[in-house]
């Protein structure tokens, strides 16, 4: 166990176990906050929100190999231990948890129980990323039983992976709560991510006009269009006329990610493209 700056850095599940019950005697309220490291302000906000509810915050550190395809960046994804460190020390952060890989998956990735959750995995996100759902569910899984948190903090850019999240502790009856945290932004609109930093300065120039895309479907959604085929047809061009490679742009009910009906008055627009090697993603929430 390491101290920095009044925030102990803990690695192993024994030490974070035995810290845990030292507050479940006081009757702490416990709040977490799961990341891979390389934070940024969107990170620095959910520990920020985190502080607001709960008397004791941990956050872990860990770049999870089970949620990376076999073509993706887990060897290239940044890592900023050290300024991790200071800015969580900073805020104030009870306990900065950073497992090692062998003490998460101990018998190896292959020989890993897995959690899956059903139907809300498989799509959009979850179509171009086959099994990067499932490594999120398993992960935060561990993490949940690990820390034994009272609530926990996501934020809403990854808004497929949060709604994933939340099926997960409602279907295993698990006792906390989640907390979804709105998408930090640079001031081009730009949602804050750590796959950013792969960004070259042209890509970067043209990296904002996703969420520019999606932001003006919501206009022409709060206006009244309703032809929303054509219109996710149309905004996919556009997407790919500005530079992205397309991945998806889509319509679902925030509520359960399917097609929405009629019904529906709460809709989230979910967007994805490449620039370069990089992916980017986004999503605006609409009340209709």
């Amino acid at each position: 166990m390491q101290l920095v700056d009044g925030m102990q850095i803990v690695s192993d599940i024994q030490s974070l176990r035995e810290l845990r019950r030292e507050w479940q005697t006081g009757k702490q309220a416990i709040a977490f906050v799961p990341t891979m490291g390389n934070l940024h302000n969107g990170h620095l906000k959910l520990v920020k929100e985190a502080k607001k509810h709960a008397s004791k915050v941990v956050v872990s550190i860990f770049v999870n190999p089970l949620q990376f395809g076999p073509d993706e960046d887990l060897d290239a994804y940044p890592r900023t231990m050290e300024q991790d460190k200071a800015s969580l020390a900073e805020l104030g952060v009870d306990v900065l948890f950073m497992p090692k890989v062998e003490d998460i998956y101990s018998r190896g990735l292959e020989q890993q129980t897995f959690v899956e959750v059903p139907g809300l995995s498989y799509m959009i996100c979850g179509a171009s990323r086959p099994g990067h759902f499932r490594g999120v569910a398993t992960i935060v899984c561990k993490l949940f039983n690990m820390v034994q948190p009272n609530m926990a903090f996501f934020g809403e850019k990854d808004f497929q992976q949060l709604q994933v999240i939340k099926a997960m502790v409602t279907d295993l009856s698990m006792n906390l709560t989640i907390h979804g945290v709105p998408t930090e932004r640079e001031a081009d609109g730009l949602a804050m991510s750590s796959r950013n930093n792969y960004l070259n300065e042209e890509q970067r120039e043209i990296a904002p006009g996703l969420y520019q895309l999606i932001s003006n479907m919501a206009v022409e959604i709060k206006s009244g269009r309703r032809d929303f085929s054509i219109m996710i047809q149309e905004y996919r061009l556009r997407l790919a006329s500005i530079g992205f490679k397309p991945d998806y742009i889509d319509i679902r009910s925030a509520s359960s990610l399917l097609q929405p009906s009629h019904e529906d008055k709460e809709l989230v627009i979910l967007g994805a493209g490449f620039l370069g090697k990089t992916r980017i993603i986004d999503n605006i929430q609409v009340e209709i």
